[in-house]
């Protein structure tokens, strides 16, 4: 029998939650058992009382408020306890159309994916501003380079995943998910899509960030803390090695001052104090990336652990019910 769980972390969403549940469906080909949970982060209103009043299968509570990443992390966690097969994210403010949850999970169903992401087509949704859909786009693009994905719409936080890939998916940022995982997919070789998807009208402002600014910035540490995290070889030997050759330019002036001039080198001395400087913070820089890649090695075998952890326990907790 598969099942499919419809997760929909929730803060302060008694107004719009009602209208996101009622175009869920229950009914999917290919699904044996279609359930909805929803992720309460805290909320002050009546989310929960909302959530039951209209059927929602499962319900797990924050007693205050986590942020996003947090309470999407608890939502996998809970729906492979309960025994899905597909996990899909979907959020509260009925942003994304659940008619197209059917076509979101298509590939997993054929085995084509683990993730899918929904693709939004951003350039087609009316509330967004050129500005906004400019950064999205370039949001977008920064986040296929680093992870090797082909993803054109990162942001989007309607996706599924296969019971696999949510038991692989670690997320460290405290901010949001969605990039993380798509980055993490990628240096994981985790096989994922996208599909394109529906928006519907806006209801209510976005929640996640305060201002644009606030939102790029917070986007832009995470890309590099995770693109660190599997990379780090490659991120501190480009700074490290851009710092020797600057010491090495600095250097090489000197040399040429020394050699090719009636003064042979006098006045440049401090060059040659600065190259110096150069070389050493360099070569400090290029020793701390070999650190931290072994310090990587060390987390793939953590989170490998992990991976196998989970699986036993949910295994083991299976047979315990059945």
């Amino acid at each position: 029998m598969k099942k499919l769980i419809v997760q929909i972390p929730c803060y302060n969403e008694e107004k719009t939650l009602p209208i996101t549940l009622e175009h869920i469906p229950r009914k999917i080909e290919g699904v044996d058992v279609v359930e909805i949970l929803v992720i309460d982060d805290g909320s002050t209103d009546n989310t929960v009382a909302v959530a039951k009043a209209h059927g929602v299968d499962h319900i797990v509570r924050f007693t205050n408020n986590k942020g996003l990443a947090e309470g999407f992390l608890a939502g996998l966690d809970a729906s492979l306890r309960l025994g899905a097969d597909i996990i899909v994210n979907t959020d509260g403010d009925n942003q994304y159309s659940g008619a197209d949850i059917e076509k979101l999970i298509e590939p997993i169903l054929n085995g084509r994916a683990d993730i899918v992401v929904g693709d939004r087509q951003v350039n087609t949704i009316p509330h967004f501003s050129p500005l906004k859909k400019k950064l999205q786009h370039l949001g977008s693009w920064v986040v296929r380079q680093v992870s090797g994905t082909d993803i054109p719409d990162t942001t989007s936080g309607f996706r599924a995943f296969s019971r696999e890939a949510a038991l692989k998916i670690n997320v460290v940022s405290k901010f949001s998910y969605t990039l993380e995982t798509i980055i993490q997919a990628g240096k994981k070789n985790i096989a994922i899509g996208h599909v394109p998807v529906a928006t519907n009208q806006k209801l209510r402002e976005s929640r996640l960030f305060k201002s644009t600014l606030s939102y790029i910035k917070r986007s832009i540490s995470t890309i590099i803390r995770i693109y660190m995290m599997y990379e780090p070889i490659k991120t501190f030997f480009l700074i490290g090695g851009t710092i020797f050759t600057g010491g090495l330019i600095l250097s090489l002036r000197f040399l040429y001052f020394y050699f090719f001039t009636p003064h042979g080198g006098q006045g440049h001395i401090q060059s040659l104090i600065l190259a110096a400087v150069l070389f050493i913070v360099g070569f400090q820089v290029m020793v701390i990336g070999l650190l931290s890649d072994l310090i990587a090695d060390n987390r793939r075998l953590l989170e490998d652990t992990l991976y196998r952890v989970k699986k036993l326990e949910l295994t083991t907790s299976d047979k315990i019910g059945g």
